[in-house]
């Protein structure tokens, strides 16, 4: 990547999609959603996080949540249509998504997977997410994201 791009900043380009960049330091080691939200100034109920799960079909589901909540993995399974998902594990992440953990973006994946959003997403006139890279965010439209992604809108958080 000697342009400095990231796979999911090509997709948006080519899709026309409106978007803004924003980077932040990882020197410190702390890249965890809520310490990304502070070094970026976003409120952390804007700020979300990729997760990739394995359902019990054996399909492979993305849901984005916003920073400080937790994945409600029946609501997750509810709105994939299948019995049930697990987290996948860490090491499996990059061989199936090309993405490391801390830097999986819902965009620009080795293969699209059925993604959902947290519902609470659209009440936001954007949302930010990884950009592919940690170190590297996104920030857009939640229903433009959705519209790039094929998302839907899902209540994914615990209560």
């Amino acid at each position: 990547m000697s342009d400095g791009k990231t796979n999911a900043v090509r997709l948006l380009e080519k899709t026309g999609a409106v978007f803004t960049v924003h980077t932040y330091t990882v020197d410190d080691g702390r890249v965890d959603a809520l310490t990304v939200a502070e070094k970026l100034g976003v409120a952390p109920e804007r700020l979300f996080k990729t997760l990739v799960t394995v359902g019990a079909d054996r399909g492979h589901y993305v849901f984005m949540i916003p920073a400080a909540n937790e994945l409600d993995l029946k609501r997750a399974a509810r709105a994939a249509g299948v019995k049930s998902v697990a987290m996948l594990p860490t090491a499996a992440l990059f061989p199936l998504t090309g993405y490391v953990h801390g830097g999986c973006s819902p965009l620009g994946m080795k293969k699209a997977f059925p993604t959902f959003v947290e519902e609470l997403a659209v009440v936001h006139d954007t949302i930010v997410f990884s950009a592919g890279r940690v170190g590297m965010n996104l920030e857009m439209n939640p229903e433009q994201l959705a519209r790039v992604t094929g998302a839907f809108f899902a209540p994914l958080v615990r209560d």
